[in-house]
């Protein structure tokens, strides 16, 4: 059974079964969903239990086997939870795992929690992961978008009887928070908690806070990756790629890999031109190039008032900054590779703005 996260709480409500299993890459909301899963078996007599991590080949899964068959002399139901850091539960772990799950329906004294990371569709199609969700709950922990970021922070402060200012205040505030803590959920959570200790609010008075408060108390908390900043580029969002970049760069990032990421965008939106100016519609094209989810609808958007010339302009300029990060020298082109990196998205977001 396939659980959406917000469907998780009222779920819970209607009782427990007896297997769960989440997966997704956000810890913080990860570990909002399992606390809340624990707190519901607590609350219905499991009292013990065991965590098991499934992490490299030795790992011995008849462990975890015979942890659900047995129960302590203080314990009359117990929760084993098993965290696969890999996704990957290997040769021995998958047969085991089927076994796990398919006992699981007629265990009701043991409640059985798997914890695991992001996975990919064909993880997500193999026999062990099948077993999890025909015989018991699966919830896919999605991570927060960043163009719902200022919402979500908003509920999260409600929570803490906290509130922004209404108006065009509230939403700078708003954006300004997101922007301090962009990619990084669990230091948000902590941020909220902190402005909930320093100015309380309550259930019948919620805290209203000014953008100054939440200025001079928000520490900046981002944390960045090549693939978002890849999405901001090709949105033309020149702030926020400015921004990133600066992140990526204090955080020790490769140069190679920003690099790759912004000149593979560019090799792309070249292909799809040439494709089109061949006479291929653009559908069409985007299925060749193996174009799908959300890099589809940006690439919708720029195709068609991007140039044969401008595509062409990109390539070149990627091929003369991939010598730059490597160490080369280019002319016209700065020699420090970050300040290059800088140019070439700057004319990437110009392009396709």
């Amino acid at each position: 059974m396939q659980l959406a996260a917000p469907q998780l709480t009222q779920h819970l409500q209607r009782g427990l079964r007896s297997l769960y299993t989440l997966h997704g890459d956000e810890p913080l909301l990860i570990q909002e969903a399992a606390d809340a899963i624990r707190l519901a078996a607590k609350q219905q007599g499991y009292t013990e239990r065991t965590v098991h991590t499934a992490a490299g080949a030795r790992f011995d899964w008849s462990e975890v086997l015979a942890a659900g068959g047995s129960l302590s002399l203080f314990a009359d139901k117990q929760i084993i939870e098993v965290r696969i850091p890999t996704g990957k539960p290997g040769k021995e772990g998958s047969p085991a795992i089927q076994q796990l799950a398919q006992s699981a329906q007629n265990n009701d004294s043991t409640l059985t929690l798997f914890v695991l990371p992001k996975l990919d569709k064909m993880t997500r199609t193999g026999a062990w992961f099948a077993a999890l969700e025909s015989f018991g709950v699966t919830v896919q922990i999605d991570s927060i978008e960043r163009r719902v970021l200022p919402q979500w922070i908003a509920q999260r402060l409600q929570a803490l009887h906290l509130c922004v200012k209404a108006g065009e205040e509230g939403e700078r505030t708003l954006k300004f928070f997101a922007e301090r803590v962009e990619g990084n959920l669990l230091a948000a959570h902590q941020e909220m908690q902190k402005l909930a200790l320093l100015l309380p609010g309550n259930a019948d008075h919620p805290r209203e806070l000014s953008f100054d408060e939440v200025e001079a108390a928000v520490l900046n908390v981002a944390r960045y990756d090549v693939f978002k900043l890849s999405e901001a580029v090709l949105a033309g969002n020149q702030a926020r790629v400015q921004r990133m970049l600066d992140g990526l760069q204090a955080e020790g990032e490769a140069t190679v890999l920003v690099h790759w990421a912004l000149s593979e965008d560019i090799r792309t939106l070249q292909r799809l031109r040439s494709l089109m100016d061949d006479g291929k519609p653009l559908p069409m094209a985007l299925q060749e190039a193996r174009v799908w989810g959300l890099k589809q609808k940006l690439f919708e958007r720029i195709l068609p008032r991007l140039s044969s010339v401008d595509a062409a302009n990109l390539l070149h300029a990627a091929h003369q900054v991939d010598g730059i990060v490597k160490g080369l020298k280019q002319p016209g082109w700065p020699s420090d590779a970050w300040v290059a990196l800088h140019q070439l998205a700057m004319m990437l977001c110009k392009a396709v703005g």
